[in-house]
Formats: C-alpha cells, structure tokens, sequence
C-alpha cells in the first residue's frame, strides 16, 4: 500500500493505491541516484511520459539529472528512455514518486489530459516542483486544486504552453498593452485542428500496454482500438477535443495581452452533444469583465475550421485579401486590430487595411527557453511566466467552454466560489468521479 499524501483540497479526497512496477516490482536500473544538495547542481527529474510532446519536455530539461521516468507502454518506454540509460523505468507513476520522494527535485507531466492532476497533485503534496503539458488539467475544479497545493507549498510550477516563450506573442502584448490599437473589447482566438468521430471498439489488448494504468482515473472499461497513444483526444472521458488541446496555446495570448482571468458568463454552441466523442466543431463566447481601467472583452473560440467572419475583409499593403490564417487570434481595438499567430502578426486600420505602426521598444525580456525557467526558477527561487496561478486560471477558463458546450447551458459563473450560480446540471461538470485509488 502506498503512504497516505496530505489531501489540501476542499473535499478532501483520501488515496489508498495499489503498486505495479516495470519487472514485476524490481527497478530495470538499480543504482541509486545522488540527491541535489545545491540550486547551483543539477537537479533530480521525474518524467511521467516519455515520448511524443513528453520527449520534446523531457529534451528542454535534458541538462539535468533523469533519474526516473514513467511510462505504461514497455516498448514507450524503451524508446522513450534510450538517452537516459541510468534513469529507473517504472510503469506507475504513484510507485515512482513513493520509491524516488527523497531523491527527486522535480517531476515533468506529459500524460493524456485525464491524469495531469492526479499524477501533478500527488508530486506538489510531496513537495515537488512540477512541470505539467497543457491543458493543466482535464476539469475546472483539478486546475484551481493544483493552483492551490502549488501556492499553499511555495512551488515553482510550469505548464507546458512552449509558445509562450516565443518572441512574437510577447511583441503583440506590448503592442497592445502599448495602446497602438486603442482600448480593446472585443477579440477572437481558432485553431483548425479536429477531434471528432470517437467510438469505443474493443479489441485485444497488445501486451505492451497497461491499459489499467493507461485508464488511470477513468471509469474501467475494456481496452478499446485507436485511444493510445494519440486519438484519446477525441474522448471526452480522456480528453477535451479540439478546444482542450489547442485553447491554452490560443487563448493564451488574449489572457497575456488584455490581462483577462476568469470570465463571468460562457456560452457555447455546436452540433448535438455526443456523449463519448467530443465535437466536429464548437463555437464558445467569454464574456470577461472589467480589470480596473481596463473595458469588458467578449471573447469567442472556434475551432475545426471555423473562423471569424471578420478576417474575411481583412486587407494587405497592396489591397489584397490577407491569405487564409489557418489559426490565430484577432484583437479589434477603438483605433486599429491586431491579426496574429504563433509566429506572425500585422496590424490594422479599423476599415481593416494593413498599415505600418509604430513599434514599441520591447520590454518583455526574451525567454531562455520554456523548460529552462522553470529550472532556473528552482534553482533560484525566481518566477515562470506559466506558473498554475496564470495558467490554472487560463485553463479554467479554457475547460469553463467544454463545460457550457456539454450542458448546452449558458454558464453564469463565480470564480470565486468556483460554482456555476445558474445550473446545477452545468455545476456537475465542473469536477467528475474519479476510479478508487485515483483520487485527487
């Protein structure tokens, strides 16, 4: 049985799991790793998946020691741990940090959505700083959990929203922080990605994947085709589709560049609600109030190809409709708009002619690199610029559109209280049930 973690939540969910361990219970690598002692020595890491986004996460923080990594695919985790020979390969991330605690600085978690908060929630009780892959969490109420324990423990967090380190997204928040398109009440964030058409179809189980342990906090249900290792996206019970995927890279910047938080109504719309696959489409409009001088943004989400109808009239330097923008984000402003992506923007008359601006001096210092601050912000007690109180907020918000989608309610929501004050049926999916002994 494992050591019963302090619970900081406000239900105060108790876990009593059981253990499984890559070889029957024996670690594949037996040496012992040495505990970093100093901010200026290289730091002990965990990594909770291996390959995929988490091989990209795991090479951002690769200067540091690997001493343990998590996978429930074996041939995953083979490849996954081929640069890391003296790292201890486990199968069971609630084994790992038990058997590592007293040897581990940090812990990256690059799990399905489904398990982020359970796998982070346990690291953060134990004190452990924690990198977690986007979205933070897979509901609202697991993203202000982990926002919670992070702050109550005084823990450097990161999520893994690595646009954010790029420059471009920090030359459009000067530029409109700057004022250079007016005061902005209006903006619109897609992305042409689509997770649509899921269906549970049973089939044999390859002997390579712990399909128990791939479910996690999931209901039980037998191993299904095409879920692992990429399509569980399209499920809700693992993941949130196209908005939950792609929100928190998106809509990140509109949180970044107008200041927003928590929105205070959410409204969605889409084809009929599937009860297992997430949407072939879905629009969402957040309405975020005031911040002290700063005007009310109604701000509306699309995605799987739908867009804006206000880029339709959008107008280059020689006149010429602007070629099609596959994702991005448009800030209309009182004096001009802002067309942007990850890595490009243009600004705008507000006839919607591109015009030549003014380009403030940078003041948002360049990033070393999206994993490298949260190394050095352990290292020396400094910031991310995604801690879990900026990016659990930004996935709150994100999850707060999948949540009016599923109710087919327009959601009158209380941040504070995190409660929807206008239906109970829409509150119930604010947090879900979890399997016995994958409690948060």
């Amino acid at each position: 049985m494992f050591k019963r973690q302090p619970r900081l939540n406000r239900r105060g969910f108790v876990s009593s799991v059981g253990a499984t361990v890559v070889g029957s219970g024996l670690f594949v690598n037996p040496t012992p790793a040495q505990e970093s002692n100093s901010p200026n020595e290289r730091l002990n890491l965990a990594a909770i998946g291996v390959t995929g986004r988490a091989a990209g996460n795991i090479k951002g923080c690769a200067t540091q020691n690997m001493i343990a990594m998590v996978d429930i695919d074996s041939k995953l985790l083979e490849t996954g741990t081929q640069a890391f020979p003296n790292a201890r390969k486990y199968t069971d991330f609630r084994v790992m940090l038990e058997k590592e605690a007293e040897k581990i600085d940090g812990v990256i978690v690059s799990t399905p959505d489904h398990t982020h908060a359970p796998a982070a929630a346990m690291a953060l009780r134990m004190k452990k700083h924690v990198y977690c892959e986007k979205p933070l969490t897979h509901t609202v109420y697991e993203a202000r959990t982990l926002a919670t324990i992070a702050k109550a423990n005084k823990l450097k967090t990161q999520m893994g929203t690595q646009i954010h380190a790029l420059g471009n997204y920090r030359r459009v928040v000067e530029l409109i922080q700057s004022g250079a398109i007016g005061k902005v009440e209006r903006a619109h964030v897609w992305a042409g990605a689509v997770y649509t058409g899921a269906k549970f179809v049973k089939a044999e189980k390859p002997q390579h994947v712990n399909w128990d342990l791939w479910l996690g906090p999931a209901p039980q249900r037998d191993y299904c085709a095409d879920i692992h290792p990429f399509n569980w996206r399209k499920f809700w019970d693992y993941g949130r589709g196209s908005l939950g995927d792609f929100g928190c890279h998106f809509m990140d910047l509109a949180h970044w560049a107008l200041e927003l938080r928590n929105p205070v109504q959410v409204k969605a719309q889409g084809p009929e609600v599937d009860p297992v696959s997430t949407p072939a489409w879905c629009i969402v409009d957040y309405q975020y109030p005031a911040r002290g001088k700063k005007p009310p943004v109604h701000l509306t989400w699309y995605d799987s190809g739908k867009k804006p109808k206000e880029i339709e009239g959008l107008r280059d330097l020689a006149g010429k409709a602007i070629a099609p923008w596959g994702s991005g984000q448009l800030f209309i402003g009182s004096k001009g708009m802002v067309l942007s992506d990850y890595s490009r923007h243009i600004v705008f008359s507000p006839e919607g002619e591109q015009i030549k601006h003014r380009v403030p001096d940078p003041w948002i210092p360049d990033s070393i690199g999206h994993q490298n601050e949260w190394l050095q912000a352990i290292k020396e007690d400094g910031e991310t610029t995604c801690n879990f109180d900026y990016s659990g907020a930004l996935t709150e918000s994100v999850l707060l559109g999948t949540v009016a989608y599923q109710s087919g309610e327009e959601l009158q929501w209380d941040s504070r209280k995190l409660k929807v004050s206008n239906s109970e049926r829409a509150q119930q999916l604010v947090h879900k049930e979890y399997r016995q002994g994958w409690e948060l």
